[in-house]
């Protein structure tokens, strides 16, 4: 199975060293350490391990080193910075892993935005060497970009001319609406597959700064001091993290609060509550290595059943807990939580919610439900039960007014009742209250209410009904629909992804015997069916 906390003394491809309030992250790829497979990783080229890295460093600089005000990402290879994805690797991966590659590494970009947004990290792209591809977006998502000025280093996005494939995390979108370059000159950055160096990087806005080999590391020490001086990042003592027990067998993946169970073609998810002090921190991170986990490791689950169990008076105690920020622990743990379901969201399973007498949906917990395709809650009680559960309730907090925004920068409430403003104004009025069963129906937060007699039977019957569906129009269908109302760089990016890229990548110019990726370095040029679809 995939690993997706790498603790970073244990890093195979990455450095991360602390001085004071400034990190750096070196990338030194370990070329035969390849995640799978038989492929080289050659010039820093990257996999799924150097990225899950990437976003481990990141997750330790956010909650361990709090002191941490600006991160210099950069390379300890001479000339090098990042070629991108490794092509053999592409080449030599399923249509899955291909697809969940990309989104992982486009969520992981994204967080590098959201610490310099949110968190107030700021972040310096330092490219002392060629950068092309997955090395040139990485640098596209930091906030200040440095350009070693050598009359031989560029920047590219050489995946149109080279491989028959799109840039796959983010960079023709950041291109234009992070960087504002000109689509036609987007058009021709595109479609070059040097690239671009020097004085034209900069003067295109493709770059920030240049600076000769000279003078280059002095240039990046002070604009790292002076990035730092900017932040506005909050005080506050470390998180202790330390590595996850994770009990795995044939038909299970049990953590401390999270549980997996898997039978067949779908899988059920409880999450437990108890009123302890890292319950909330703790949590968010097991959630977050399931979906990870569920992505890569179990592509035939094909729908996801959300439950939860345990006291709701504690979980609206640990909500409440969770909407303070007043330090940084406070903020971080709560959007690690944002970024849990977020990632929920973007995971390409029918996602159930099943409200039981003894579930807990309230507050965060709730947004479980509210991410839902679909949302059963029990009417009444389960007859003929030995122990006697709370009657099944959910109870709105502060937490799912806003507090959580999906990508849209929407809540998932009002992407649910999406133009509704007076049902969302009702339920306004009812925070911190108990619904039952028909409450929640007449509120329209729940899908469906059945009773004790019709309960199983009716879960049953729709788990049946969505496996014999397609997975690739169900895939579709449920990425249309969660994601209503405005546009942001983050839908535009997973869309396109979901939409472009994903059928770039099942097409036979890309993936076909003869197409880019399996010609890519044989010295054989790729054949190509140049209809327009």
């Amino acid at each position: 199975m995939t690993t997706f906390e790498i603790e970073p003394s244990t890093f195979r491809h990455w450095r991360l060293s602390v001085d004071e309030d400034i990190a750096t992250l070196e990338l030194e790829v370990d070329s035969e350490a390849p995640a799978f497979g038989d492929y080289e990783l050659k010039l820093n080229s990257y996999d799924i391990d150097v990225d899950i890295e990437l976003a481990s460093a990141i997750r330790h600089i956010r909650l361990v080193y709090v002191d941490v005000k600006c991160v210099v990402i950069t390379s300890a290879l001479e000339g090098m910075f990042c070629a991108g994805a490794n092509i053999r690797m592409l080449a030599a991966a399923d249509h899955s892993h291909k697809v969940n590659f990309c989104k992982f590494t486009n969520e992981t970009r994204l967080e590098l935005e959201e610490a310099s947004e949110i968190s107030g990290i700021r972040f310096l792209a330092a490219v002392n060497g060629s950068c092309s591809g997955g090395g040139y977006e990485l640098a596209l998502a930091c906030d200040h970009i440095v350009l070693v000025d050598d009359r031989s280093t560029s920047v590219s996005l050489p995946e149109v001319p080279l491989l028959g494939v799109l840039p796959g995390t983010g960079g023709l979108t950041r291109l234009t609406d992070k960087r504002h370059v000109r689509r036609d000159r987007a058009d021709i950055f595109a479609t070059k597959a040097e690239g671009i160096s020097g004085q034209e990087a900069l003067d295109w806005g493709l770059v920030d700064e240049l600076a000769s080999p000279t003078e280059f590391d002095e240039l990046i020490a002070k604009r790292a001091i002076n990035l730092s001086s900017t932040s506005t990042r909050l005080p506050g003592l470390p998180a202790a993290i330390s590595p996850l027990e994770i009990f795995l067998s044939d038909d299970a993946i049990g953590y401390q609060w999270v549980n997996l169970k898997l039978s067949g073609a779908f899988a059920d998810l409880t999450i437990s509550v108890a009123d302890t002090p890292n319950w909330l921190l703790q949590t968010a991170r097991e959630l977050d290595d399931v979906i990870c986990r569920l992505r890569f490791d179990f592509p035939e689950i094909g729908t996801l059943v959300l439950r939860t169990e345990g006291s709701i008076e504690d979980a609206v105690s640990l909500d409440v807990a969770l909407q303070r920020s007043d330090e940084n622990i406070q903020l971080e743990t709560r959007l690690l939580w944002k970024r849990c379901l977020t990632r929920l969201d973007l995971t390409s399973k029918t996602l159930v919610a099943a409200i039981e007498p003894g579930s807990c949906f309230a507050g965060v917990l709730f947004e479980l439900a509210l991410a839902a395709d679909r949302t059963f809650m029990l009417d009444g009680q389960f007859q003929d039960v030995e122990i006697s559960l709370p009657p099944a309730v959910v109870r709105l907090t502060d937490t799912n007014f806003g507090l959580l925004p999906m990508w849209n920068g929407l809540s998932r409430l009002t992407s649910r009742l999406w133009g509704n403003d007076e049902a969302l104004a009702k339920l306004s009025d009812v925070r911190y209250q108990d619904l039952f069963a028909s409450e929640a129906w007449d509120f329209g937060v729940v899908t469906t209410t059945p009773d004790d007699l019709d309960w199983d039977d009716e879960l049953r019957l729709f788990i049946e009904e969505r496996s014999s569906f397609s997975a690739d129009a169900l895939t579709a269908m449920e990425a249309n629909q969660r994601f209503s109302g405005p546009e942001t760089m983050a839908t535009k990016i997973f869309a396109r992804l979901s939409a472009w890229q994903n059928w770039v990548f099942a097409r036979p110019n890309a993936s076909g015997p003869e197409g880019s990726l399996r010609r890519y370095g044989t010295g054989s040029r790729p054949t190509f069916d140049n209809r327009r679809t």
